[in-house]
């Protein structure tokens, strides 16, 4: 495992879990939401708003058995994106901590950039998705922007509370002897 030296008191730092947390948050955000939103309490899919959106996208009515397939096909890429985001965070992962993984996956640390990268999954689709090209709403119809409103706050406070997770958690340096005393993982 690749470490660098600290530039205050000469300790080693290992290498970061930040980047493989995030990017594991970001993928598992995505399925979450996917799982959770479009197919199970179905309400909505990749283009239900496109009726209304900014940018000009065909609408794809999702009452229909074709507007409901070309959605379907959507949030399949929408899926693939997630899965590979959950692989490369995985070998990202792989390739930093080579001994003591039960150690790491234990780790508040770990789990903290997790879930910030879930609640940044959420801020960047809310925004973007939602606000900005206005494709579909979380929950459509006359609340939708307070439901649109609801999922960023829920985003906010899983990137505040992965990050204060992560910083309350015991450095972990899976190859250093005696792994998580000798720095802090960041």
């Amino acid at each position: 495992m690749a470490t660098s030296v600290s530039g205050t008191r000469g300790e080693t730092v290992p290498t970061s879990l930040q980047l493989p947390g995030i990017v594991l948050g970001v993928g598992l955000g995505g399925f979450a939401d996917g799982i959770l939103l479009h197919q199970l309490l179905q309400w909505h899919h990749m283009l239900t708003s496109t009726n209304h959106d900014r940018i000009g996208v065909k609408y794809y009515d999702p009452h229909t058995v074709s507007g409901l397939e070309m959605n379907t096909v959507w949030d399949g890429v929408f899926h693939t994106v997630c899965w590979i985001a959950v692989l490369v965070g995985l070998a990202i992962l792989y390739s930093r901590v080579t001994t003591q993984r039960r150690r790491v996956w234990a780790s508040r640390v770990l789990w903290g950039w997790i879930l910030a990268g879930w609640g940044i999954f959420n801020l960047v689709e809310g925004l973007l998705d939602h606000q900005i090209l206005g494709i579909h709403h979380v929950h459509g119809g006359p609340h939708q922007v307070w439901w649109d409103m609801g999922f960023l706050l829920f985003g906010a406070l899983l990137l505040v509370g992965g990050w204060l997770l992560q910083r309350g958690g015991r450095p972990v340096d899976p190859a250093a002897p005696g792994a998580g005393r000798a720095g802090r993982v960041a």
